[in-house]
């Protein structure tokens, strides 16, 4: 166990209590006011139900994969008014005051209804920008990676790892010689396009043995 893990752990206790930060979620945003109720469901079969314990493997000391999330439009929805997704996977129980993107993936054809890791996968960089096997514009994350895996201070307890997924009624048509968008600008691209969202939550802790 590295020494390094004292510290964390007395830090991690120490803003134990900073959390929560559900106000500052994506699909809390004021595009969002007409959908106070999600009306897409959204799974992750290889786990389980919302609020199942996510794997090492989906942890910075694993492999760090996404599960695979799938989703399906509620009876009440139009398939046919959907003209692409936008996929948002955040922690709003980090320390920071605010919630934390991990993955931000824009311009996901409507024809998709799931994302596994391999469509993740880096294919190379140009710039600062993503490009990824899935083909998806990828968003910028505090670390303007790909996707940032989930790891919880130590001694800071479970955090809660939002996947959300919305569809949109007018595509986003970011141009691609732009920077890749951050989350207080698509907050404000999908004003009056939002067609409907649902989100499945996993959770994870670090606890002392994650480095084994």
């Amino acid at each position: 166990m590295p020494l390094t893990d004292y510290p964390e752990w007395f830090l991690g206790k120490l803003l134990s209590g900073r959390r929560g930060n559900d106000h500052d979620l994506f699909c809390k945003a004021p595009a969002f006011k007409e959908f106070s109720e999600p009306n897409i469901t959204v799974e992750a079969p290889e786990i389980g139900p919302s609020e199942s314990k996510l794997g090492k493997e989906h942890g910075a000391w694993g492999s760090g994969r996404i599960p695979e999330i799938k989703w399906t439009l509620s009876p009440s929805m139009d398939a046919a008014t959907v003209k692409e997704y936008l996929l948002v996977f955040e922690d709003p129980d980090a320390p920071l005051g605010h919630s934390n993107p991990h993955g931000i993936y824009a311009e996901v054809p409507a024809t998709r209804s799931k994302i596994e890791h391999a469509d993740l996968e880096l294919v190379r960089k140009e710039g600062e920008k993503n490009i990824i096997k899935g083909g998806f514009t990828v968003g910028k994350n505090r670390r303007n990676i790909v996707y940032i895996p989930a790891r919880p201070p130590l001694g800071h307890g479970s955090h809660r790892y939002f996947f959300q997924v919305v569809a949109l009624k007018e595509p986003l048509n970011l141009k691609k010689d732009r920077e890749p968008p951050a989350i207080p600008e698509l907050k404000t691209l999908v004003e009056g396009k939002v067609a409907g969202w649902g989100q499945w939550i996993g959770t994870f802790e670090s606890t002392w043995d994650r480095h084994k």
